[in-house]
């Protein structure tokens, strides 16, 4: 939930082998064959039907198939804002490479501060510097290969001035969701919004002027009551036609087409069905994911066995309907009066991502700051407990991943 530091915030695999996939020659050329199987029926030649846009970039068709075919045999390793947010503010590379020599597999952004009402999109704005330096990281991550990923911390519609429901009066918590909807009072605000969204997404372009893919996850941790978009402040079937509405309104009338669309409550459910109840169905998301601190909040194996029971609903659930999962924000943040975990990393946080055949395509940590860490930078107590989880088997930085932005041949 990173309450405290929001609150901050605000003022070796090199090929990844494919089991279903072979190569052939005939008369010089190549021949993909990737064959569908009852278990994995995804094709390199199908893969864009499976997914919320049927009109996607081949970059981000790519990307889907890549992260569904990553998860079988590895997890890819991400952090929060990696290149701009350091523990103690010790700057260079990121810790996590200042910890394994190698960056992370996949970079959180927000769109926090690129859509927030003072960014005047002048060269002296604090708000339009964040945007400029937000998307130039994601244009070096995808040079590298890595990920991209962005969650957003929507300001509320009334004040547009904080996301926290801490933050507002009884009415306000009570009206903001349902004034977005379309009809609403606030939809216009809300598609203003998303026009800049939308602008900021499709000017991310790489070397060869392609679009960079990225994965959206809009109105996260919906199940607590801390976010104006929480489940105290909606009914399920409000919160649904809001998702929907965001996914239609980038994807058809915006025309974006480099989204992968992730769905991420918090923790609090135990069964399928309840993981379902806000739902928008099959056809607005791709990665189906999970944010969950709490679990691994000093709870050890006990917790790491709740943790992996939850993430199973989601792996089995992204294996029947060839969606991805994801652990989408976790973490175990450290200061000088939180003490590290012994083997937080390598054998709790591991075995939650591991056990019981699961497939999970990538976790996320939240940011460093200042004064705390959720990765560990390479001179602190569990430096060696983070460097041993990066190098089993399952896990995956920067220089495990494939190409994921081609399609394998």
């Amino acid at each position: 939930m990173k309450t405290t530091f929001l609150k901050i915030a605000f003022l070796s695999l090199s090929i990844l082998t494919l089991a279903s996939c072979s190569s052939d020659k005939e008369d010089s050329d190549e021949v993909i064959i990737d064959y569908p199987t009852q278990d994995d029926p995804l094709t390199t030649s199908n893969a864009a039907t499976y997914m919320v846009d049927a009109n996607a970039t081949k970059e981000t068709v790519a990307l889907f198939y890549n992260l569904k075919r990553l998860a079988k045999t590895k997890t890819a390793i991400g952090q929060q804002d990696a290149f701009n947010s350091f523990y103690q503010d010790a700057g260079g590379e990121s810790d996590i490479k200042k910890n394994t020599g190698f960056d992370p597999a996949v970079l959180g952004s927000d769109f926090m501060f690129i859509t927030d009402k003072n960014n005047n999109e002048q060269a002296n704005n604090w708000f339009y510097q964040q945007e400029l330096k937000i998307t130039s990281d994601v244009k070096n991550a995808y040079a590298k290969g890595i990920i991209n990923t962005f969650s957003w911390h929507l300001r509320e519609p009334y004040n547009d001035e904080s996301f926290y429901t801490a933050d507002m009066t009884s009415e306000q918590k009570a009206t903001a969701f349902k004034s977005i909807l379309p009809g609403g009072a606030n939809n216009e605000w809300y598609k203003k919004k998303l026009d800049k969204v939308a602008s900021v997404v499709s000017n991310l372009k790489g070397a060869n002027g392609e679009l960079i893919p990225i994965i959206f996850r809009p109105f996260h941790e919906f199940d607590g009551n801390w976010f104006w978009w929480g489940a105290d402040y909606c009914t399920a079937d409000e919160y649904k036609k809001a998702y929907q509405f965001t996914v239609d309104y980038l994807k058809n009338t915006k025309g974006v087409h480099n989204i992968l669309y992730a769905f991420s409550p918090d923790n609090s459910y135990t069964t399928e069905t309840a993981y379902l109840s806000r739902y928008p169905g099959d056809k607005y998301v791709d990665i189906i994911g999970m944010d969950n601190y709490g679990d691994f909040n000093n709870q050890g194996q006990t917790g790491s066995d709740r943790a992996n029971s939850k993430l199973k609903i989601l792996s089995d659930y992204a294996k029947a309907k060839v969606k991805i999962a994801a652990l989408t924000e976790t973490g175990y943040r450290v200061t000088n009066t939180n003490p590290a975990i012994t083997d937080w990393f390598s054998t709790l946080l591991y075995s939650a991502l591991t056990k019981n055949d699961i497939q999970i395509s990538y976790v996320m940590f939240w940011n460093n700051n200042t004064d705390g860490y959720y990765v560990p930078n390479g001179s602190v107590s569990n430096t060696a407990d983070f460097k041993t989880y990066s190098l089993k088997t399952k896990s995956a930085l920067v220089n495990s991943l494939p190409k994921m932005y081609e399609m394998p041949k």
